[in-house]
């Protein structure tokens, strides 16, 4: 049977709040989720090392996965200092902060352009790896970015 988390803040679908708190499921849906969010967080440390693994979007998914399941791995990941701030940022607003969004692009670039030019030999490795960092970019451009967290009302 669901049941609501406690003293949880709201969580939106886009800005603006949402009137439901998050439902927390049970059984083996409950351990399907801590599962999956827990595969992501292993995926996004994984992703701070290798460019072709963006650490953000999973996350995101493992926050999306832990707030429907487990209560106390949401608020571990929501307090960690280092991705904290950005989940609840994107739970709050939809944004990605404007620094954040820029080092991501530009470490794609570096790491991955030069992944590209200096270590790989195959030409249809090398194309693929180009579209697959191309389409990480191309999804990231089309993310509202803010310059600030108080700068609410002008998602860029």
């Amino acid at each position: 049977m669901p049941h609501e988390i406690p003293n949880e803040p709201e969580e939106t679908t886009g800005p603006g709040p949402r009137s439901a708190r998050p439902v927390v499921l049970t059984g083996p849906a409950r351990w399907l989720l801590i599962g999956v969010g827990l595969t992501c967080v292993g995926l996004g440390a994984v992703g701070t090392v290798l460019p072709l693994l963006p650490t953000t979007p999973f996350l995101l998914v493992a926050a999306a996965c832990f707030a429907r399941s487990s209560p106390r791995f949401y608020r571990w990941l929501l307090n960690r200092p280092g991705v904290g701030p950005a989940i609840q940022e994107w739970r709050d607003t939809r944004t990605i902060p404007r620094p954040a969004k820029a080092v991501a692009i530009l470490s794609i670039v570096l790491v991955g352009g030069s992944s590209i030019v200096f270590f790989v030999g195959n030409p249809w490795a090398k194309l693929i790896m180009g579209v697959g960092l191309l389409s990480v970019i191309g999804w990231l451009l089309t993310i509202p970015a803010r310059s600030s967290r108080n700068d609410s009302d002008r998602p860029s």
